[in-house]
Formats: C-alpha cells, sequence, structure tokens
C-alpha cells in the first residue's frame, strides 16, 4: 500500500515539473510591464507593453489548464502500458465527464443546490475547462477522474474481444466504459462537490486563522516526509489546489502580484496565505549551513574532495531549490539531522511568518528573485530585508547546531567515512569494467546515450532483468519494486552509478538518482526489454 501511495504522489508531480518555468516566465512580464521598475516604457499601449503581455499570456498556459496537465501526466507516470493511448483515453473521459456535469447542473441545478445562471469565477463554485462550463473540481477532480481511468485502462486495455468487435478493443474499449462510468460519477460529484466547496471555505478560513503555528506545522510535514515520497502530498494542495486560497498559492500570486507590488500596505495583511508558501526559504538559506558544518566537520585531509562534492549540489538547492541531492548525503548516515533541519525549517518559515514576510517562496534564489524580491522590491524592501536577517540568521544557527552534533555524535557525514571509503557522489567505473568484461550483455540498444550507463549499474545492482517486477519514478527518484529483495546489492553499488542514495522498503526501492530521472528510467526500460527480447532469442 504504502508503494502505490508513493508512486501515485509520485505521478502526481509529473506535471508540477513544467510550472517553474512557466512561473518565472510570468513574473518576467510582470516585473517588465511594470512602470514602476522599467519606467514609462512599460506604460499600457507602448510596443514593449504589447509584447510582454503577449508572452506572459503564453506563460499562463500551464496554470490556465492545470486540471488537464494533471489528468494527462497522471497517466505517464501510473499506467502499466501503453502510457500513452493512457493519456488519451484520460483526457477524453476527463472531458467526457464534465460535459456530463455541465448538462446536468443546466437541466436540473436546482436540485443539487447549484444556481448554473452564474458567472464562473469568484464564488460561484464554476469554472470554464476546455470551453466547458462545469463545477470547479480544481487538480482533486482532475487526479480522482484520471486515477479511474488509469484503473479501467490497467485492467482492460490488453482485453480481447470477438473479432467482429476488435475495433472496440484497446483506447475504444476503455473510452466506451469510461463514458458510462462517468454517469454515475457526474452525479454523484453535482450531488457531493458544492457541499465540499462550502467545506473548503471553511477550511481556508481555519487555515488563514492558525496562523504561526499553522506555517511551522506545514513547513514541518513538508520536510520531514521527503524520505518517503509522501510531501507532494502535503504542499500540492496548498500550492496548486485550493486549500487556502482558489485555485492555489502560485497562481492567486502570480494573478495579484502586480496589486501586490503596486501598494504600501504590508502584504501580510493582504495575503496572509502566502505563509503556507515558504518552505523554499529553507532551501535557500539552510542549504549554506549544513554545507558549511559538512566541510568543518570533515577531516582536514580530505576536505578538497567534500567541497568538491557540495558545491554543486549547495548551487543546486540554492538556486534551483532542488535539495535531494544534498539532503540525502546525510539522511542515511544521520537521519536524527534530517529530523532537526525539518524542524528548523519549519521554525524558520514561522519565524519569518510572525515578522509579516509571506509570498510565493516554494522555490530556490532564481525562482524568490523573479516571483518576489524584484517585483516587490520598490514598496516593501522592509519586508525583503526582514526576510533576509532571518533567513542568513538561520543559515549560522544550522551551521552552529549541525557542527556541534556531528561532533558530538560523531555522524559518518561526507569526509567523515572510514579511511577505506572514497569521498564522492558518483563514479561510473564499475560500469566501465562490467562493460569491458561484457557482464552487462549487449549494450547496442537504440537510443544509447550517456544515462544508459546510469542505468545499466542500477539494473545490475538490483540483480538484474530477471529480478524486475515494476518501473516508476517521481521527479528525482527511480522507483523500482523487484521479486526478491534479497539480492539487491547495498547501496554503495548504486552510488558507483550516480545515485544520491537509495530508499529501502520491502520489495519496493526509490533510487535518489536527481532531475535526470526520466531518461535514466527510458534507460533502465529499454535494457530490460533487451534483456526480455534476448530470452526469446534463446
Amino acid at each position: 500500500m504504502m508503494e502505490k501511495v508513493q508512486r501515485f504522489g509520485g505521478a502526481m508531480f509529473t506535471p508540477v515539473l513544467l510550472f517553474s518555468f512557466s512561473g518565472i516566465m510570468v513574473a518576467l512580464a510582470i516585473i517588465f510591464k511594470n512602470p514602476m521598475i522599467v519606467g514609462s516604457i512599460a506604460n499600457e499601449g507602448t510596443v514593449w507593453y504589447g509584447i510582454w503581455s503577449v508572452l506572459e499570456s503564453g506563460a499562463w498556459t500551464v496554470f490556465n489548464q492545470m486540471e488537464l496537465l494533471f489528468v494527462i501526466g497522471l497517466p505517464i507516470g501510473l499506467a502499466k502500458k501503453a502510457n500513452a493511448r493512457a493519456a488519451m483515453e484520460a483526457f477524453v473521459i476527463y472531458l467526457t465527464c464534465n460535459y456530463f456535469i455541465s448538462s446536468m447542473l443546466e437541466y436540473f441545478g436546482s436540485f443539487f443546490g447549484v444556481d448554473f445562471t452564474q458567472e464562473v469565477g469568484g464564488d460561484s463554485g464554476m469554472k470554464l475547462i476546455a470551453g466547458i462550463k462545469t463545477l470547479d473540481t480544481g487538480i482533486i477532480g482532475a487526479i480522482f477522474i484520471s486515477a479511474i481511468v488509469v484503473w479501467l485502462h490497467n485492467r482492460y486495455f490488453d482485453t480481447k474481444l470477438p473479432d467482429f468487435l476488435g475495433i472496440f478493443q484497446g483506447s475504444s474499449l476503455i473510452a466506451i466504459l469510461g463514458f458510462f462510468a462517468m454517469l454515475p460519477i457526474a452525479f454523484l460529484i453535482c450531488l457531493i462537490w458544492p457541499k465540499i466547496q462550502m467545506g473548503i471555505g471553511s477550511m481556508q478560513t481555519f487555515l488563514a486563522s492558525a496562523g504561526t503555528f499553522g506555517v511551522w506545522l506545514y513547513t514541518f510535514l513538508e520536510r520531514i516526509l521527503i524520505p518517503t515520497g509522501l510531501h507532494h502530498f502535503i504542499y500540492t494542495p496548498f500550492v496548486f489546489g485550493p486549500a487556502v486560497v482558489e485555485n492555489g498559492i502560485t497562481k492567486y500570486w502570480m494573478a495579484h502580484l502586480n496589486e501586490y507590488a503596486q501598494t504600501t500596505t504590508p502584504i501580510k495583511q493582504l495575503f496572509p496565505q502566502g505563509g503556507f508558501a515558504l518552505h523554499g526559504n529553507s532551501k535557500i538559506f539552510a542549504s549554506p549551513g549544513i554545507a558549511a558544518a559538512f566541510y568543518f566537520t570533515a577531516k582536514p585531509d580530505k576536505r578538497k574532495k567534500v567541497l568538491a562534492i557540495l558545491i554543486p549540489v549547495t548551487l543546486t538547492a540554492v538556486l534551483a531549490g532542488i535539495t535531494e541531492p544534498l539532503e540525502f548525503t546525510f539522511l542515511f548516515v544521520a537521519p536524527p539531522l534530517f529530523v532537526l533541519h525539518a524542524v528548523l525549517a519549519a521554525t524558520m518559515a514561522a519565524t519569518m511568518y510572525f515578522f509579516g514576510v509571506v509570498g510565493d517562496m516554494g522555490g530556490g534564489f532564481i525562482d524568490l528573485l523573479a516571483k518576489n524580491w524584484i517585483p516587490l522590491f520598490a514598496n516593501h524592501k522592509g519586508m525583503i530585508f526582514t526576510q533576509l536577517l532571518i533567513g542568513l540568521s538561520f543559515t549560522l544557527i544550522y551551521f552552529v547546531v549541525f557542527r556541534a552534533l556531528i561532533l558530538k555524535f560523531n555522524f559518518a557525514t561526507p569526509g567523515r567515512e572510514a579511511e577505506d571509503q572514497e569521498v564522492k557522489l558518483y563514479s561510473k567505473k564499475e560500469y566501465k569494467e562490467a562493460k569491458k568484461t561484457g557482464a552487462l550483455g549487449d549494450m547496442s540498444i537504440a537510443g544509447t546515450n550517456q544515462y544508459t550507463e546510469q542505468a545499466a549499474v542500477y539494473l545490475e545492482a538490483f540483480g538484474g532483468s530477471d529480478n524486475i517486477e515494476k518501473v516508476n519514478n517521481c521527479a528525482t527518484r527511480l522507483r523500482i519494486t523487484v521479486k526478491d529483495a534479497g539480492i539487491v546489492l547495498p547501496d554503495g553499488a548504486f552510488k558507483e552509478g550516480g545515485a544520491h542514495g537509495v530508499v529501502r522498503n520491502g520489495t519496493a526501492f526509490q533510487v535518489i538518482v536527481g532531475l535526470d530521472v526520466p531518461q535514466v528510467r527510458e534507460q533502465f526500460e529499454n535494457l530490460l526489454a533487451l534483456g526480455n527480447q534476448n530470452k526469446l532469442n534463446e
């Protein structure tokens, strides 16, 4: 069950990868359309204003079509076969459901307690999705419908029909089943969802009034659940869903950023919900403190090697907001430090919120600059300096506390390993040696590239293709289910192929690969297919 929940969370993250670039482009468009920042050239009606308006309209694509992205993204991560066809099926069936909902509300709206004549948006509970006026179920509805389609696809896609009905098998069969399944589901959504919308409204009020403790608890859970892969379930409803504000914090913040930038009213008064998107501050300010503690507690003769490790992973964490390469360097050798990290990260966010810092700060420094500091600096420099002061203070706190605990408990953080252990993040030495001796078999597959080397090392470490049950991935992890966990090699074998760590839970494994994981998974599956083909040929 845990494995299924983790795979579901990882699949949800697939479309989220598209949001970073789009968010930055929206922010840049807002910045360059602001006369207070770039001068009169940005006045409405100028060519400059028109060009950036065009760019902004394109940048809003993923936010305006967020539901469709999650509908399509889920099958990519969860379908066991024919993923592309599963995505198409999910898209069609999701639209079918919304057409059903629209018609039911149009003709029987009074029965469901919904006034279908209201304009979309606001507190009407309505939204236009692909031109369909329907209930605004947000990404929750999209994920729910898509999950049903994935289940239908995995169960019935290969069903063989009589020859005279052959045209209706495969994707056609799934669309037929989905059509009839959506009738009762659409009815239930019309019956239940308006009540849920009322509950969400109450929850928004509660969370908005939860204050500093609410921000602390949210941030703590977001960090502490990273090893399980379940942290997606914590921040997604807040940042991209309706947990505290309509359409999620990210979209709401972008839509009102220009308004916030031009007022001197404290933003915490205007948007207190922005306290639930401060978790990125730990990526920016905690990472240097942790890295410094590792460097200064490393053995003197190993510090240069440690520095070579820490510089790229720390820059990745600070600039891009990808912290797993850094966090997984100490998670498995010093779990108490990771718990402390979650506590300090939550305390940092809560402290910032207490002193008036809010915004959309879930990413790295580049994201922070584009979406917060640059557009807000003219009228909210006080909040920015407060954030910077608190953040740098916590950088020092992280360094002092981590250093003290590492020395006191002699944690084997980078540079403090046993003398026979080499300090490194990755090496393909074993792969190259195995390839020379032919231990990895025929590597002449289509699409072979640098990722094939990593995939080959991982496949060998898992005990070969005969031991692989399931293959999946999330944003940074290769998720593998094996038949026999006993023959899987120790973590060091995976690290030789570039892994930053391995999470083990029975027969379910997570290899921490990094942002290259989609490419590595593709090559991993190519090698599996090659191995299966070789068996057939034998």
